[in-house]
């Protein structure tokens, strides 16, 4: 079994789940009493909200890189930047480290394939939605992604950094949430990833008619695959 290196606290509130589908997921493989080897660095998100707020993300990369060499001193075999903004920096933190970074967009490309889908929505951070670091892994695999307006767009980012990063999960955001999904399904969305991964805490497959692609549950199986392969 490899060990698994979490990069987390991007948020600490999903970042609890990732421990706990990692482990579950081992547990269900494997049987028994067995969990995951995990060499987790959690970071102060503050630092990285402050450089958010000043339109910096691109200097919040001194924060992933200490705790990627972190991860990777305590033996990690691979790297899991645990939210999909972070990914943002896994080409760099790859090239650097020189550990395998499993990467959420194309482990969750991966998935809409299996399900024959061409064309789906993104939501996410406007970061993710609006950067191209996302959507090019996407198109990689000849996935077409779209993302809702501008207004709902900042919408989606506020409540991510005003509400769930403070594990707050509103009704009339989820309603909100669901009337977005609706708009891309009118656009011709076959599906709708959940690329933040607070998102999956807010709405999941009972709420929609058309599939939604859960990043955490999808990011965290394919480690342990790596892991026990």
């Amino acid at each position: 079994m490899k060990t698994i290196g979490l990069v987390g606290g991007t948020s600490w509130v999903s970042t609890v789940d990732y421990y706990k589908l990692i482990n579950q997921f081992t547990s269900e493989r494997l049987g028994g009493l067995n969990s995951a080897k995990i060499a987790m660095f959690s970071v102060n998100f503050a630092e990285i909200d402050d450089l958010i707020n000043k339109g910096k993300l691109e200097d919040a990369y001194p924060v992933i890189q200490v705790a990627a060499k972190a991860v990777k001193n305590a033996g990690a075999d691979y790297i899991l930047l645990c939210a999909n903004t972070m990914h943002r920096f896994a080409s760099a933190v790859k090239e650097e480290f020189g550990l395998p970074v499993i990467h959420i967009g194309e482990e969750t490309a991966k998935e809409i394939k299996l399900k024959g889908l061409t064309k789906v929505g993104l939501l996410g951070t406007k970061y993710t939605m609006e950067m191209d670091f996302y959507h090019s892994k996407l198109n990689e695999t000849g996935i077409k992604s779209i993302v809702p307006d501008k207004e709902d767009r900042m919408f989606i980012h506020d409540a991510i950094i005003n509400e769930m990063l403070h594990e707050q999960f509103k009704s009339e955001t989820k309603k909100r949430f669901l009337e977005i999904i609706d708009k891309l399904a009118n656009e011709g969305a076959e599906g709708v990833i959940l690329g933040c991964t607070e998102i999956p805490m807010l709405i999941n497959q009972e709420d929609c008619a058309m599939p939604l692609f859960d990043t955490t549950r999808i990011h965290a199986k394919a480690a342990v695959e790596f892991a026990l392969k």
